[in-house]
């Protein structure tokens, strides 16, 4: 399996069109209907759950069985008050950034479509501005061109409505991958391309392989808490981003040096079972999968968390994929780094085998 071979045509057609579809925490199911269409042919069956949460399942009369998974979520607003002169006013859903909402294009979404609204801002050389007043959550403000509430209403906006930015995927430089909500679809992404790799290449797992994407995971992994439960399995490897630290303002001292380009980004924390850990790391050595590695204090901030303290303790492990600019509508990931990602994950599932329990005791 050639480095070039992993991502084809139709793999890149589905990322964008999976990415460019919104899918705001709580409102996942476009997505999802998305991926699984995509997923079927190499999966067995489907599992979903009340939220959302969707399940390829590959071998699923096996008792062992081995969870690989993402996140489905992306981070936007909720209308929360309407004033009277017709302006919108927001608060998270997710860990939006409200410094970079002006003069952002906004849709927000009602149950007769989309309405288009902008983020407005004060011109830079009114009174106000001079005084350079910062961004804030309760300054920022949403203009879909009304005069009063009464029109904005008319538009089928109410309370509630969640908005979510429209920018659309793109590639620079023939090998950067750019778009909101990267955050974690390109998660999804990757461990259905796990999935195509297994069926094409005719593997045969001694396990049962659960292709999870998990909904919920921005606003504290409430998806893979819930999912957990229903597959009680046995391991998991967990992919999601982490930050590009060599970007301007991050302090390396703190955050590690982890780069675009280097590979995947292997954890080092109390979450991470260390034997399972070891294996994905001995596996990049063995088939020279470039990695990166990262500590992590207390807690990683991801799925992984929720699987690892689940069910009496399931060992767990994370794969990250390098990211600049996150939770702003221009992340960007590295081709090679997407690529190896799939690669890694499906190298270390061919080397997991039934019954493994990872114990520290044998």
């Amino acid at each position: 399996m050639s480095q070039n071979s992993i991502l084809n045509t139709k793999s890149i057609e589905f990322l964008e069109k999976y990415l460019n579809n919104a899918a705001p925490t709580g409102y996942e199911w476009e997505g999802q209907k998305l991926w699984m269409d995509y997923l079927k042919p190499y999966v067995d069956e489907f599992i979903t759950d009340t939220y959302g949460t969707a399940v390829g399942v590959i071998n699923p009369e096996a008792k062992y069985k081995v969870v690989i998974e993402g996140h489905a979520d992306e981070i936007s607003w909720y209308v929360n008050y309407i004033s009277d002169n017709g302006l919108i006013y927001v608060i998270r859903n997710g860990g939006s950034d409200h410094q970079i909402a002006p003069s952002k294009v906004v849709n927000i979404h009602t149950k007769n479509g989309i309405v288009k609204g902008v983020f407005g801002w004060p011109a830079i050389h009114t009174r106000n501005r001079a005084k350079e007043e910062a961004p804030k959550p309760d300054n920022i403000f949403i203009d879909c061109g009304c005069k009063n509430k009464e029109e904005v209403e008319k538009l089928g906006v109410h309370v509630g409505c969640v908005i979510t930015y429209p920018d659309e995927f793109h590639i620079l430089n023939d090998n950067k991958f750019v778009c909101r909500a990267i955050d974690n679809r390109m998660g999804g992404f990757m461990i259905a391309e796990v999935a195509r790799l297994l069926k094409e290449n005719k593997k045969e797992l001694p396990f049962g392989l659960y292709i999870t994407n998990s909904v919920q995971e921005e606003i504290g992994l409430r998806g893979a808490e819930m999912i957990t439960q229903t597959i009680k399995p046995n391991v998991a490897i967990v992919t999601d981003v982490t930050h590009d630290t060599t970007t301007p303002m991050i302090e390396m001292k703190k955050e590690g040096h982890l780069e675009l380009g280097l590979g995947p980004v292997v954890a080092y924390a109390p979450a991470v079972q260390q034997k399972l850990r070891d294996l994905i790391i001995d596996t990049a050595e063995a088939k020279k999968i470039p990695f990166q590695r990262s500590a992590l204090s207390r807690a990683t901030g991801t799925d992984t968390d929720a699987f690892a303290y689940s069910n009496g303790g399931v060992a767990s492990a994370l794969i990250s994929l390098p990211l600049r600019y996150m939770h702003t509508t221009v992340e960007m990931v590295h081709r090679e780094d997407v690529e190896n990602v799939i690669k890694l994950i499906y190298e270390s599932l061919l080397k997991i085998n039934d019954g493994d329990t990872f114990s520290y005791f044998e």
